[in-house]
């Protein structure tokens, strides 16, 4: 990606060096990360995810987040990447939102290690990059990307950038009423039905990040060759068969809350190359 005069965005909060997670028996971090691509991209429920979290660390104190130094954060390229990207989402949904007659409220990206309170519980590791439509805040352990590369061969800016602008299509789910709609079908419909309901809101996520992708490119070029191919490779990667496959050998559909490889990679694509927010409509999709 092209990104080196782009501003970074102010909607950034750092809650990195309060030390890894360690609970009974020595579980540090490492261990921990180990889960977090499947339970994110699986859509384990984060309370769940909390309430592992919390016997997992019990008996452990917590340290106090000590701000980093940026000349001497290791990160700091990452981080000012991600920042960059925010801002490019940031303009571009402003543009959409402009456009069609509403206002868009910008989400906040919270970076942290271990585990960090939101207002949808304690966030953790574990839980993987997450939105918490309370707060409106994305939040993510930079841990994440070096899991994302490494067990799943999803390397690259572009592929980050994805990750980043999928939660962001979460947000717009929140402005437009959806969150809100599918919040009520989670409390009336049993696991096997919702998971049907929430392989829909994901994939429609995953074409929000396309349209943003289209939008933000024509307004000013900044992807380069082979990165559109690093998004596609992420989403293939962390479809659910494709997770269920590895982990198991099997493939149970029924399971789905994100959608297989193919539905991932298609929906992305929908989105980018139309560009077009009606064309993300996953609902009404007779079928996905």
């Amino acid at each position: 990606m092209k990104l080196d005069d782009e501003r970074e965005s102010s909607n950034f909060e750092d809650r990195r060096g309060g030390g890894g997670v360690r609970g009974k028996g020595g579980l540090g971090i490492g261990a921990v990360v180990v889960i977090l691509i499947v339970s994110y991209f699986l859509d384990i429920n984060p309370s769940t995810l909390m309430g592992v979290a919390e016997q997992v660390q019990s008996g452990a104190p917590s340290q106090a987040a000590r701000p980093l130094d940026p000349a001497n954060d290791p990160q700091r390229e990452m981080v000012s990447e991600l920042r960059k990207v925010l801002s490019k989402t940031e303009d571009t949904w402003q543009k959409i939102f402009e456009a069609g007659g509403a206002q868009y409220r910008e989400p906040k990206l919270v970076v942290f290690t271990g585990s960090t309170p939101t207002a949808c519980g304690t966030g953790d590791t574990a839980s993987g990059p997450f939105y918490c439509p309370a707060d409106e805040k994305m939040y993510l352990d930079l841990a994440f990307f070096t899991e994302l590369e490494r067990r799943y061969r999803a390397a690259g800016d572009f592929a980050r950038a994805y990750v980043i602008a999928h939660e962001v299509g979460h947000h717009v789910q929140k402005l437009t009423g959806v969150s809100q709609k599918t919040a009520k079908l989670r409390q009336q419909l049993s696991a096997k039905d919702y998971n049907k309901v929430s392989v829909r809101v994901e994939l429609q996520a995953d074409c929000y990040a396309g349209v943003w992708a289209h939008h933000a490119h024509k307004a000013k070029p900044f992807i380069e060759p082979g990165d559109i191919e690093e998004a596609l490779r992420a989403a293939t990667a962390i479809g659910d068969d494709a997770l269920q496959r590895a982990a198991s050998g099997r493939v149970v559909p029924d399971s789905f809350t994100h959608g297989s490889s193919e539905q991932r990679v298609r929906w992305f694509k929908t989105g980018f190359e139309g560009g077009s927010l009606k064309a993300c409509d996953t609902f009404s999709a007779g079928s996905v």
